[in-house]
């Protein structure tokens, strides 16, 4: 009897129940709620099912030590180890290395040049330890003295030198290193990590993507571009809050709207926040119909949202096989950064409209997007670990993404008032607001505020104009930042 009630002790404390906290349980309440947003509220179902249960699959708890390898986890690049000497000081090439300190890769030059052989010999001799760099993990705790601290779940940490919101980069082990020790999310996420999702992505957008509104009424273009406004704010407003220039960067393309873009830029400029910025761009496209009707009405009149604007113009066959041509040439020739979202995308619409390859048009915008979309949002939300997720830095991320998305949305719906001063032709500058590049809720909820002034007023399609222009926007508005900063 005693041996069975051992063996269930045993059993219980290897368990997910034993190996919970609160912040497990708060990041699947976040999961619940992402799909009861999308199953119960219709919130863009595509988007935030696959990334809701991700982050169920993410937040599972386990024990690292109890498993040759987690769901998530995989192998560290040499690239990313650094080497620290524990308690006792190492002579290394005739100078004395500190206990706790970084003696590899060299801090600065005047560090001696200590070959990584050398230190993987002092990791098996237990004389110092690797840290992942890139991999922070949130401890809240007391730090009597440097060393390395046993946190939650098995995992460890080394509390030496802490990140400005209380992170410490994770130890690990010589096992981590194997390249075939990886759990099956890790292999997923190598296309998000290598940026070859959102490309994909963009692909089929482009296939799916009719630029024949904009085609028809080429000015629409500036509303798109007016409306990456919060991109460039959001950057300053992040700097402000002390994020370095990469990661205000990487913050600020959340206010394009524009889930794909968000991740490409940001795997490139700061990979560490990744799972914040994917999470908040994603929840900011799926909540379009609740952010931005407030803005629009805020900043327009009864009267202009009454505008009636004259039903778009034909477009010819050559004109719709030219654009993505000329378009994709244009814009890669002034931003190089988002050539292969700019590629994929142009490529993708060249698809559709050449009328030639319509199969490749039809699987590029069907069950090839659907795939890659599902492949997408399970692992960003399996990033969303608690222990690197539940920080002030997500804080305020999100906060800065929803002022990036309200200044986006603002900008357009301005830039079109200030179109109708010094034009004849008014537009409704309620499609200002479609500028930004959620593609096409955006339209939508431009032409359901238009119709609760006028039920006769029809601006889907003029609104569809700058929504499919934002695409293009938000696109070039990363290569810029790439440009700049990558």
């Amino acid at each position: 009897m005693a041996a069975m009630w051992e063996l269930l002790v045993r059993f219980w404390e290897t368990s997910g129940f034993a190996q919970a906290y609160w912040g497990n349980l708060v990041m699947i309440g976040v999961g619940l709620l992402f799909l009861y947003l999308a199953i119960r509220k219709g919130f863009e179902p595509l988007l935030l099912v696959p990334i809701g249960f991700g982050i169920l699959v993410g937040n599972v708890p386990y024990n690292v030590s109890n498993l040759s390898i987690g769901v998530t986890d995989g192998p560290v690049s040499e690239e990313e180890l650094v080497y620290y000497t524990t308690d006792q000081p190492v002579t290394i090439e005739g100078v004395e290395v500190p206990p706790w300190t970084r003696f590899f890769p060299p801090q600065d030059s005047n560090d001696p040049p200590a070959r990584r052989y050398l230190a993987k010999d002092l990791v098996d001799q237990g004389r110092a330890v690797m840290v992942h760099a890139k991999s922070l993990i949130a401890y809240s705790g007391p730090v009597e003295r440097p060393g390395v601290l046993e946190v939650r779940q098995g995992r460890r940490i080394l509390a030496v030198e802490p990140s400005p919101e209380g992170r410490y980069p994770a130890v690990v082990t010589p096992k981590e290193m194997d390249p075939w020790n990886a759990g099956v999310y890790w292999f997923f996420y190598r296309g998000v990590a290598w940026g070859m999702f959102p490309p994909l992505i963009f692909l089929g957008i482009g296939a799916l993507t009719d630029f024949g509104p904009l085609l028809a009424n080429p000015r629409l273009i500036l509303l798109g571009a007016a409306a990456q406004i919060g991109i460039f704010g959001t950057l300053i407003g992040a700097l402000l809050l002390g994020f370095s220039l990469r990661e205000a960067a990487a913050i600020g393309i959340i206010g394009g709207a524009d889930g794909p873009t968000s991740i490409f830029v940001c795997t490139q400029l700061a990979p560490n926040l990744l799972g914040a910025v994917a999470l908040a761009g994603y929840s900011y496209m799926a909540l379009v119909p609740i952010i931005q009707p407030p803005i629009m009405k805020l900043l327009t009149t009864p009267e202009e949202r009454r505008i009636r604007m004259e039903p778009p113009g034909t477009v010819s066959k050559t004109a719709r096989i030219a654009f993505p041509i000329v378009g994709f040439l244009l814009t890669a020739f002034l931003a190089n950064g988002a050539l292969p979202l700019l590629s994929m995308l142009f490529f993708g619409n060249l698809l559709r409209e050449s009328l030639v390859t319509e199969r490749l048009a039809k699987t590029a915008s069907t069950s090839f997007i659907d795939i890659v979309t599902i492949l997408l949002g399970l692992t960003v939300g399996a990033k969303t670990r608690a222990g690197e997720f539940l920080t002030w830095q997500t804080i305020s991320i999100f906060v800065l993404g929803m002022v990036a998305f309200a200044l986006s949305t603002a900008g357009g719906v301005l830039f079109a008032k200030l179109m109708n001063l010094v034009s004849q032709t008014k537009i409704n500058p309620l499609i200002g607001a479609a500028g930004v590049s959620a593609v096409p809720m955006a339209a939508r909820v431009a032409h359901k505020v238009a119709q609760e002034s006028d039920p006769q007023n029809f601006v889907l399609m003029h609104a569809m104009g700058p929504n499919v222009a934002g695409v293009i926007g938000s696109a070039v508005a990363a290569g810029v930042l790439l440009s700049y900063f990558g």
